[in-house]
């Protein structure tokens, strides 16, 4: 890879947040991580990302606040909620601000970096 693809792993959770990274990390991602929604603002005001996972349930800000401030700040990014509910009522309300996949906290880590490839893929063929 010229460029590594740069991703954001927005989670208050550090065991999650930490092993996403390390992950990321050994697949060839430059890996950001921001431990609630105002750090995540703070990365994104400081430079453009690839594509961002954003955790639904945090403090400070939540997940569906975060994504809807993502938006006025950029409204093409890809953005893949992380969630642990099947039936999370935050997750069906931050649809409605544009989500492009959805990665499950049970879910094995070999999967994320599958839909990231999936993700970019169906973004950059609709641009």
């Amino acid at each position: 890879m010229d460029n590594p693809i740069r991703v954001l792993v927005v989670d208050d959770e550090k065991d999650f947040l930490f092993t996403m990274d390390y992950w990321l990390r050994t697949k060839g991602y430059d890996v950001i991580t921001a431990a609630n929604g105002k750090e995540a603002l703070d990365v994104l005001n400081k430079g453009p990302v690839d594509i961002i996972f954003l955790d639904m349930h945090m403090p400070v800000m939540d997940g569906v606040e975060t994504l809807k401030k993502i938006r006025e700040i950029n409204k093409d990014t890809p953005v893949i909620i992380i969630t642990a509910y099947a039936a999370d009522e935050k997750r069906i309300e931050a649809e409605k601000y544009g989500v492009s996949g959805l990665f499950y906290k049970d879910k094995d880590f070999t999967e994320s970096s599958t839909l990231i490839e999936t993700v970019l893929r169906r973004h950059k063929g609709l641009k």
